[in-house]
């Protein structure tokens, strides 16, 4: 199933991302998968004020950039600087090790530990997801690796375009998700947003819909200006 919410601008997108999580959360739901950018962190920071009961609560992190922890491109440090330094919740953090393919495969492993399941698969409830003006989602870029990977859910991904490793959920971990919610704002995004929502493409964030996942698309008025 899809749902597209459409908001007057990015500050009310925010706002009601953040509610629909709060709510999801008081709902049952226990397993949060953050995206990076300035849209979900404008959300985390509303989070802060919610009252939710934060124990119960693991975020993971479908997407990460291959620096050191404490780096300001790493989604981790974004996320806790928003949100997890100040509520008692869990955040698993990719592990800095020798090499992204054996930190990703660590992190595979924590996954599968800290993720509910059903019927032996996991089911992760609820996940943050953002588009790129390229149509990628998560680290799934076009045209890369990861984006083919069935046989694992978490991979270290070579995105030739950033020059760098990018550590990513891959979409058969995406397909098995309760939810996912799109987070996208800003005009920069329209044209992405237009071709992934209205067919003709398939770029990652396109594929996602291809699985059993309830998706949410909320979005401003800007990035919805070519619907």
């Amino acid at each position: 199933m899809m749902e597209l919410r459409v908001f007057a601008d990015a500050a009310t997108l925010a706002e009601q991302a953040a509610a629909l999580i709060a709510s999801r959360i008081e709902d049952g739901a226990t397993t949060l998968g953050l995206a990076g950018g300035n849209t979900p962190k404008a959300t985390y920071e509303q989070l802060r004020h919610q009252d939710i009961p934060w124990d119960r609560v693991v975020a993971w992190l479908p997407d990460e950039r291959w620096v050191p922890p404490g780096h300001p491109d790493r989604n981790a440090t974004m996320a806790s600087a928003a949100l997890f330094d100040h509520v008692p919740a869990t955040l698993l953090e990719v592990p800095w090790v020798d090499g992204a393919k054996h930190a990703a495969l660590l992190y595979e492993e924590t996954l599968r530990e800290s993720l509910p399941s059903e019927h032996g698969q996991l089911r992760p409830d609820l996940v943050l997801l953002g588009l790129g003006d390229d149509g990628h989602t998560a680290s799934l870029f076009p045209d890369t690796a990861a984006v083919d990977v069935r046989e694992r859910l978490f991979v270290a991904n070579w995105v030739v375009a950033k020059n760098a490793w990018r550590l990513t959920a891959t979409l058969p971990l995406l397909w098995a998700a309760r939810t996912i919610v799109f987070l996208v704002s800003g005009v920069g995004k329209a044209l992405a947003l237009s071709q992934v929502l209205q067919g003709g493409t398939l770029a990652p964030a396109a594929r996602t819909m291809d699985g059993a996942a309830e998706v949410v698309w909320m979005v401003d008025r800007d990035a919805a200006r070519l619907l």
